[in-house]
């Protein structure tokens, strides 16, 4: 009798909302598989009751993800398809699926992510913002030094950058921006494909005032506009060392000439017409 072989995960998007999102080849495959995992089984289970889905299942979340990758792991590597599944939207996007297809992986088992809703695409799309190259940052850390540090990392960022954010700490968030980035534009996307479905288009500033007299509700996706690009170029120059400096540097190594003002020039990313006149004035001096 031959041994059965290894089975498959089965990454499942699940909607971020309106229940009528949810694909007819994410329904086939969690009818199929032999084990669903879950966020929350109790949020996963209305999901599956609504439309007759009848399938064992397990919790996989932040908190258990090492003990039960373990598990997950041991049921696919003996034969078993598995499903996972979050409370809404893709797994593995700011989620632990991430960490089981890492496991899936060290251990060659197939993994196949299925289309289907996502808040951070679906926001972006019709946020109206440049969409022709962004950054996905998630969530930031509650620790209030450590996400001043990530904004500032990103503070010269052409692209446009993408956050998501609970109400409550999302007053808190935009201060933290704001003493970052200055008054930058910002979409605020909530309640995605829901009832009270809103694309709240403003400034840093003007988020902020309007969240002093309204408590912010529902889980919100951040569209902030990216820095303008002559003013990454020019924080760019700022952080360069001094032409100046770097010419007397190679100068005293024995370099002279075309071949010093080159190497100059292309550390430093400048014109060589530019370096070559630091050099001719440093040459009379």
């Amino acid at each position: 009798m031959e041994a059965k072989t290894k089975g498959k995960l089965y990454l499942c998007p699940t909607p971020i909302g309106n229940l009528k999102d949810i694909t007819y080849r994410t329904l086939e495959t969690l009818k199929s598989v032999d084990l669903i995992a879950a966020e929350d089984t109790r949020v996963s289970l209305k999901l599956l009751n609504h439309f007759g889905i009848d399938k064992p299942l397990t919790s996989y979340y932040e908190h258990n993800k090492r003990e039960k990758g373990s598990y997950l792991i041991g049921k696919l590597l003996g034969g078993m398809d598995i499903a996972v599944v979050t409370d809404a939207g893709a797994p593995g996007i700011s989620d632990p699926g991430e960490d089981l297809v890492r496991l899936c992986v060290q251990n060659d088992i197939e993994v196949e992510a299925l289309p289907g809703p996502c808040a951070f695409v679906t926001a972006l799309t019709a946020s109206g913002m440049p969409t022709g190259r962004f950054t996905f940052e998630g969530f930031l850390t509650v620790n209030k030094r450590n996400r001043i540090k990530h904004l500032e990392s990103l503070k010269f960022e052409t692209r446009t950058m993408i956050f998501y954010e609970a109400p409550h700490k999302l007053p808190h968030t935009l201060k933290d921006m704001y003493s970052v980035f200055g008054d930058r534009e910002i979409v605020l996307a909530r309640e995605i494909t829901k009832k009270f479905e809103e694309y709240i288009r403003t400034t840093l500033s003007g988020a902020i005032e309007r969240y002093e007299n309204v408590s912010p509700r529902g889980e919100y996706v951040l569209i902030l506009r990216g820095a303008k690009p002559e003013e990454a170029e020019e924080a760019l120059r700022q952080d360069l060392p001094d032409p100046s400096e770097l010419l007397k540097k190679y100068y005293k190594d024995g370099r002279r000439g075309k071949e010093l003002v080159k190497l100059v020039a292309d550390e430093l990313k400048l014109p060589k017409r530019e370096v070559y006149d630091i050099y001719l004035k440093l040459d009379k001096d």
